[in-house]
């Protein structure tokens, strides 16, 4: 190890990836220092660090992405580097910045290679100058004045996307003028909610590309060593949902090609880290085009790690530590095919609406060659203040066929009550035909994979109810004598008490939905961040009133049928409560 050697690193995230670091952090014999919200007070990555500090109220601004409590934590703790996971403040360059002048190390690049790839129009820019093709688009932030004379220019379909961040946050596809400014108006407020900045540009839309990335790790000596490709086509509101590594169906020419750009524009930017380069991919005619790079660790790092035997996480780690990458490119060999499905606390049949909860039954499935990365453990909470996804479920195979069937076999073994999931979902698309046959892209499941409504699994409340009735009508406990060599003993098992109050808890926000049913309720706790209608206005069916944000996604509320508003129950910034009324609206005639 080197002289500067990582002894103690705060984890600046939450979740499922503070879980797959501390893991890391034990195994290189590194303390391991967590943080953590009121809302995830003994949440289990809190339970497996060394140590857990609080940061703050629930909400994130207040907590995960509060710079000044993060660093008063990592010096209480004593931590001496910082790993910011994926996701929060993982590619903020001022938190990097941050971090180095308090004197620790930051475990990710450096705080202006972050604000190089972090900006968008700048991160095609250095692409441009590394000989990377790139997508028509606009040469910088593009104001409302001039958008349709640069879409115009630039040929519709066109993307409007947020210069900053990431995640599918602050997109909007356009496929002609009379849409342009609305999708540029939604874009910006979402990109200002979810990065602070408001700054959109344009760049052209290709319906039916695949998006392939290439995994690079580079150290501070200069060497830079690939890991191969991913695909992760497959996608919803530009949020991936199901991802495997390698990248299928592309000849040899044009996986050369995609990763010698990757590993050029890592080189050309004096890349340190851990880094993703993103591309959109027509392999039928064998072109590809750059868009971002990821300055941090990947969700999907998992299935790289399956195919090349290489901990990313440990060389996130090692190289922070000032250590020399000890292994050659030619020593990197893909084996076989690894494909991982995001489990989150959605309910598809219900348009993907988050259902935070608490998780009453976790089985995670047992078998070989798959792994399971998860945040929770049974009696855990989902919160409603942060995204979905809670864990993430990968098979290997030596094909990618085997590997496919696999994780078909783990999905239908995973067991999950109290909150629904996209599990059976993804099992579902994990048997669409054109998925079998590589013939997917990025728009397939909003084109064609919709849920089917046979596969629709019991709901979360029905498997409480189901397990709360095995208990006898009159007993609060059952006693079992068993016979042991040191004589018989008598255990009492106390358990339909507590399975009661948890589906009584369970059902109660439904007890109030159900009584507005044929109303504009808010379906999940939720911060107002749009009203769409003011008093008076007469609305058509279909007629979005209310957009509100939860869990990292905006869902608009409609008019349930025509009508005049005649009040409107909330104001922008509130946090709307499940169940309750937002908009009042005349009865049907």
């Amino acid at each position: 190890m080197s002289a500067r050697a990582l002894r103690a690193v705060l984890i600046a995230n939450r979740g499922e990836i503070a879980v797959r670091i501390i893991r890391a952090c034990r195994e290189l014999q590194i303390r391991s220092v967590a943080v953590y919200s009121d809302a995830d007070e003994g949440a289990l990555h809190t339970r497996l660090a060394d140590e857990a500090h609080r940061l703050g109220p629930a909400p994130a601004r207040d907590s995960y992405l509060n710079i000044e409590r993060l660093l008063d934590a990592a010096k209480a703790s004593g931590a001496d580097s910082v790993h910011p996971g994926y996701g929060l403040l993982s590619e903020n360059a001022e938190f990097a910045a941050a971090v180095m002048a308090a004197g620790m190390t930051f475990i990710g690049p450096s705080p202006q290679v972050i604000a190089q790839m972090g900006d968008k129009v700048a991160a095609r820019n250095a692409a441009r100058r590394s000989d990377v093709a790139l997508l028509p688009g606009s040469s910088g932030v593009v104001a409302e004045s001039e958008a349709k004379a640069i879409a115009a220019e630039v040929g519709y379909p066109v993307v409007v996307k947020a210069c900053f961040g990431g995640g599918g946050r602050g997109m909007r596809v356009v496929t002609g003028p009379g849409e342009l400014l609305a999708a540029l108006r939604e874009a910006r407020r979402e990109s200002s909610a979810a990065f602070g900045r408001p700054d959109v540009y344009l760049e052209h839309y290709v319906a039916r590309g695949r998006h392939v990335e290439v995994q690079v790790l580079a150290d501070e000596h200069g060497n830079v060593r690939h890991l191969g490709d991913r695909d992760c086509s497959v996608q919803r509101r530009h949020q991936k949902l199901i991802e495997e590594a390698p990248a299928p169906g592309l000849s040899p020419s044009l996986r050369r090609q995609l990763i010698d750009a990757a590993v050029r524009l890592a080189t050309d930017t004096q890349y340190c880290g851990a880094g993703t380069v993103e591309f959109l991919v027509d392999p039928a005619a064998e072109s590809f085009y750059f868009l971002e790079m990821n300055t941090r660790l990947q969700v999907e790092h998992g299935v790289t790690e399956l195919v090349t035997g290489i901990d990313i996480v440990q060389w996130q780690l090692r190289i922070a530590g000032g250590e020399r990458i000890d292994f050659e490119q030619r020593d990197v060999q893909i084996r076989g095919s690894a494909i991982q499905a995001r489990i989150a606390a959605e309910d598809p049949w219900e348009n993907f609406r988050p259902a935070p909860g608490t998780v009453t039954r976790f089985v995670p499935p047992l078998g070989p060659w798959l792994r399971a990365d998860f945040g929770i453990e049974a009696g855990d909470c989902i919160s409603g203040n942060y995204d979905s996804m809670f864990g993430k479920l990968q098979a290997w195979g030596l094909d990618r066929e085997s590997a496919r069937r696999r994780l078909i076999v783990a999905l239908d073994s995973l067991s999950v009550a109290g909150v629904p999931t996209t599990a059976a979902y993804l099992r579902q698309v994990l048997q669409q035909p054109d998925f079998i046959a590589v013939r997917h892209d990025t728009g397939s499941v909003e084109r064609s994979w919709q849920p089917d409504p046979a596969s629709r699994p019991s709901s979360p409340e029905a498997l409480i109810d189901a397990t709360a009735a095995v208990s006898s009508s009159s007993a609060h406990e059952r006693r079992v004598q068993l016979n042991t060599t040191q004589g018989p003993i008598e255990i009492a098992i106390f358990s339909r008490l507590q399975r009661r109050e948890m589906a009584s808890t369970s059902r109660e926000p439904h007890v109030v939905a159900k009584m507005l049913v044929g109303e504009p309720i808010a379906p999940i706790d939720g911060a107002v961040v749009q009203i769409c209608v003011a008093v008076g206005d007469t609305v058509d069916k279909g007629a979005v009133l209310v957009i509100i944000e939860a869990m990292k996604m905006e869902m608009p509320i409609v008019a349930p049928r025509a009508g005049t508003i005649e009040a409107v129950m909330i104001e922008v910034g509130d946090t709307a409560k499940r169940g309750s009324l937002l908009v009042k609206l005349s009865a049907a005639a």
